[in-house]
């Protein structure tokens, strides 16, 4: 979660002040798939929550110092509730595990605001969704948004089996209608959709959304190579880059602070927003592996080196995520 990401709305740019934060009861914990379990928000006090539109996720505060990201799957129109869901990753960083086996409904949990890095494009002619397993929780509200606009679109929800597909009740008049169409491939894609045959022909004025695991996001890249700039989105729900942990690949660079002037060495063992830290510099981060887009930076010089995930072609141009970029080009000037 992440492009390519036309737009960074609803993500102001670092030292722009804190993301606000909720505290919200969990209301409810259900069982959707096997593995998979949804998880229902609501204000204590019953007030509707702030608005948010299809594509946008929110940071959950699973536990102290456990932060991690989920996107929306709930109706953007029904302001009661905030919905998530959850796959169980015991390979994982935790966060799924402590969802899974500690947080239980009547406790209060801090959640933020939402924020969207993976909206619907508002001139799409039509809407082709792909989904790859727990990836299809942003369709959800996807679908519903969709709908509620007339709109033209279409969904293509692949997953290893019947039981492994969440949300059969709630897409049953969409499979019913042939708007959403089930792959199951047993664990061998080449079983399941024929992803390049689907993305083969590129219509003018449809646009492509897509969610899923590495490989399937692989898959899905390859494949849309030839479509139209700016009319490919998507959105990981993992780490893309390991390289932004592999400190023994990298070399220490410069960073400029653009209203300051001052210059900060950056060492080889240290991020970007390590090194503003200690110099004074609020940041806010979430993930801090590049891919929920919450320290998005502009810069006008040097040239970073992205390992991100969530910036598309024409946003590398002016912005970074210092979370974890290095330069290529030092000092990479920041306009912070």
């Amino acid at each position: 979660m992440t492009p390519s990401q036309e737009t960074m709305d609803g993500d102001a740019p670092a030292g722009a002040g804190p993301i606000r934060k909720l505290s919200l009861r969990l209301n409810a914990v259900a069982f959707e798939s096997d593995g998979i379990l949804s998880f229902e928000f609501t204000d204590p006090s019953g007030v509707d929550l702030p608005a948010f539109t299809a594509g946008a996720h929110i940071d959950v505060h699973a536990a102290p110092g456990l932060i991690r990201q989920y996107s929306l799957l709930s109706d953007p129109a029904d302001r009661k509730r905030y919905r998530i869901a959850v796959l169980n990753e015991p390979a994982g960083r935790g966060g799924s595990k402590t969802m899974h086996e500690t947080l239980r409904p009547g406790q209060i949990v801090t959640v933020s605001e939402p924020r969207n890095q993976f909206p619907l494009n508002a001139g799409a002619k039509r809407h082709l969704l792909l989904a790859g397993g727990i990836g299809v929780t942003p369709m959800m509200a996807m679908t519903a948004e969709l709908e509620t606009r007339g709109a033209d679109w279409e969904m293509h929800y692949c997953t290893r089996a019947p039981e492994k597909t969440a949300f059969l009740d709630r897409l049953a008049p969409h499979i019913a209608a042939g708007r959403v169409h089930l792959h199951h491939d047993g664990g061998d894609p080449a079983k399941g959709l024929d992803i390049a045959a689907l993305l083969r022909d590129a219509p003018d004025g449809r646009h492509l959304y897509y969610c899923g695991p590495k490989r399937f996001m692989a898959a899905v890249a390859g494949a849309s190579a030839h479509w139209p700039e700016g009319a490919v989105h998507f959105e990981f729900f993992s780490s893309p880059d390991d390289r932004a942990k592999d400190t023994a690949a990298n070399t220490p660079f410069q960073i400029k602070l653009k209203r300051s002037g001052d210059v900060l060495e950056v060492p080889a063992d240290k991020s970007i927003v390590e090194v503003l830290r200690e110099h004074g510099h609020y940041v806010d981060t979430s993930c801090e592996d590049g891919f929920c887009g919450t320290c998005l930076t502009p810069y006008s010089g040097g040239e970073p080196e992205h390992r991100d995930n969530v910036l598309g072609d024409s946003e590398r141009d002016r912005y970074v995520l210092i979370c974890c970029a290095r330069a290529m080009v030092s000092p990479l000037v920041l306009d912070i």
